[in-house]
């Protein structure tokens, strides 16, 4: 069920009541951090342990690299043999190249990975959140944590965490050496690095509010771009496409802006290390020159402590870097754990006993036979925050039988169909399927028994096989090939060459709207629930259509239960019962001629419809 099918709706509506599945939680910004990405790297730790040992064996081959060089220095300074030291050295810089490139894939891959997991978590979240969450999010916006955050995600691991720990432990060999070389030059160098190192640390914590609010801003941009496609036709016909392309590029701008404000810290980064790096080496040559000179240390202990510098700077700059990158990753993990924190459908039963009735649990219990398919027994309802729906409607639907909802729009009609789906929860009162309260059976049992149409009988993108075997996988092309002859729908396939996997387009674009809902019923008979809850199948259909729909409906449904909303009462004047709702309300119910004699309201309706005179 989305926006455009909840014609019963106030308009400002917020989350529906009560919801029975849990209460969300966004989480806090400071609930984000490290911590919250030991989930999503479940299953992976082998593969990040190998990859630590692996970062250790290429520190430990890096540091060696100034040792040698000393030594070599210090023979070459006294005239003996290097070669066995030269060896050593290219077997250090070769061995450390291939176990770098080989952590480096391996590290790759636990990032791909952590993307896919996320993805899949998010994806599986996303189609089991309660529909109210729908009614107060955004699609596009929905479609950006499962592709721009995620992606970002995988900064986090390659190069933010792992970079910071792989780097972390080459600045602080290094820095071992170097205080062991010269105890006075690696403080008076530390000194220096220090100043640098805290000031971008304080710069890069900025990042991650930044980073979160740009994805903030991409997510509106994003949403505002699929609203404008997804109603292009109407936008062209009205002659708005400037102005949606302005509405459009006020979120793309408020993205850009967000984006140079990530810009505008990182830029202040680099030159803070740059020149720190710069600093230490003017340090060290002018303090390490003047220990040579006073014979504190050797030429050779000057350029090992030189080397050390670089591999403790370098090591350090690519470790701030990837911290800066981190809060980014950090502040996408924030929208990924929002989404991953909402609740959730459940598939079991989930009704307190407190909510029962006291006449529900003293009642006789009635025989299959008495007892009705659908109840509504005095159910009330409102969204969230918003005006109140259903006022204590109460109506049996008999066993294989046919009951209309009628009555202006905004009266309730489709709101009753989502609650026997249990897309949302009464406030009060209580409704039954076959005698039970739907809360008190698992969600896939109770849609299981039920076909539901929707409103504006959506189509999926796909061919029409896909969009048979959705709720029947099992069927076969001769049981998809006799219901779509069922609702006059088999030119649909005769026409193209593919046959049953004749694309549909996306939305159904490419049939016409009829179609679309002859399509969308085909699915419902195919799966041939014991119940079926049309909600406007017939709308868009033409007079013939109709009339062939009618008879298809009458076949499929001999032996069922079908509860139908219809505004064009022609459609259901045949009913064996139609029940008139106004402002929430039961004001009526019975046949069509009864209640052309007894409800002013129905009388009306089937007045303008030319039913009556």
């Amino acid at each position: 069920m989305t926006r455009t099918q909840t014609r019963d709706r106030p308009a400002a509506r917020t989350r529906a009541t009560a919801p029975s599945d849990g209460a969300a939680r966004a989480p806090a910004a400071d609930d984000v951090g490290l911590r919250s990405l030991l989930p999503h790297l479940k299953g992976h730790w082998p593969t990040l342990g190998l990859v630590a040992l692996l970062s250790l064996a290429t520190t430990l081959l890096t540091l060696s690299q100034p040792v040698l060089i000393r030594d070599v220095l210090t023979r070459i300074e006294a005239d003996e043999a290097v070669g066995r030291l030269v060896g050593l050295l290219v077997a250090a810089l070769v061995a450390a190249a291939v176990l770098s490139g080989f952590r480096d894939y391996m590290l790759q891959r636990v990032a791909e990975g952590l993307v896919l997991g996320t993805r899949r978590r998010l994806v599986a979240r996303l189609l089991r959140m309660p529909i109210a969450e729908y009614d107060q999010r955004r699609t596009g916006d929905l479609l950006s944590r499962v592709g721009a955050d995620t992606t970002l995600l995988r900064a986090v691991v390659t190069s933010g965490l792992f970079d910071i720990v792989t780097n972390v432990l080459m600045v602080g060999g290094s820095a071992v050496m170097m205080f062991l070389i010269d105890p006075p030059l690696f403080g008076a160098t530390a000194l220096g690095l220090t100043l640098g190192v805290v000031a971008v640390v304080g710069l890069s914590r900025r990042v991650r509010g930044a980073s979160r609010t740009a994805q903030d801003r991409v997510g509106e941009m994003t949403s505002a771009v699929e609203r404008a496609i997804s109603a292009v036709r109407t936008i062209r016909a009205s002659g708005a496409e400037q102005r949606e392309a302005q509405a459009v590029d006020a979120y793309t701008k408020d993205a850009y802006d967000a984006g140079l404000r990530i810009a505008t810290l990182q830029a202040l980064i680099n030159p803070i290390t740059s020149t720190t790096v710069q600093v230490a080496f003017l340090v060290v040559l002018g303090v390490g020159g003047a220990r040579v000179a006073s014979g504190a240390i050797e030429i050779g202990d000057l350029v090992s402590f030189l080397l050390f510098l670089f591999t403790l700077w370098f090591p350090l700059g690519r470790a701030l870097n990837a911290y800066s990158r981190l809060q980014t990753g950090l502040g996408a993990l924030y929208r990924i754990e929002e989404v991953l924190r909402l609740p959730q459908e459940s598939d079991h039963a989930d009704t307190p006993a407190a909510v029962l009735s006291v006449r529900e649990r003293v009642a006789p219990e009635p025989t299959a036979a008495e007892r009705p398919a659908i109840e509504f027994d005095h159910v009330a309802f409102g969204y969230g925050g918003g005006e109140t729906v259903l006022k204590d409607v109460s109506l049996r639907v008999p066993r294989g039988t046919r009951t209309a909802l009628v009555g202006p729009s905004g009266a309730g009609k489709s709101t009753l169909l989502s609650l026997v789906e249990r897309f949302y929860d009464v406030t009060s009162g209580a409704v039954r399927v076959d005698g039970t309260d739907v809360r008190e059976l698992p969600r896939p049992v109770l849609r299981h028994k039920l076909g539901y149409v929707e409103q504006s009988a959506p189509v999926l993108a796909g061919t029409v096989r896909d969009n048979l075997a959705l709720a029947s996988p099992d069927a076969t092309d001769e049981d998809m090939r006799e219901v779509l002859r069922s609702v006059n729908l088999e030119d649909v396939i005769m026409r193209a060459p593919q046959g049953l996997d004749t694309e549909v387009g996306e939305g159904g674009v490419l049939l016409s709207g009829g179609e679309r809902q002859r399509l969308a019923l085909a699915r419902t008979f195919l799966a041939a629930p014991p119940i079926m809850l049309l909600d406007e199948a017939t709308s868009n259909l033409d007079a013939r259509n109709e009339v062939l729909m009618r008879n298809a409906i009458g076949s499929v449904t001999a032996d069922r239960t079908l509860l139908v909303v219809a505004h064009r009462l022609s459609t259901v004047v045949d009913s064996d019962q139609i029940v008139v709702l106004e402002h929430g309300e039961v004001v009526a119910a019975g046949r069509h001629d009864e209640l052309a004699d007894s409800s002013p309201l129905y009388r009306e309706l089937a007045a303008h419809q030319l039913l009556i005179k």
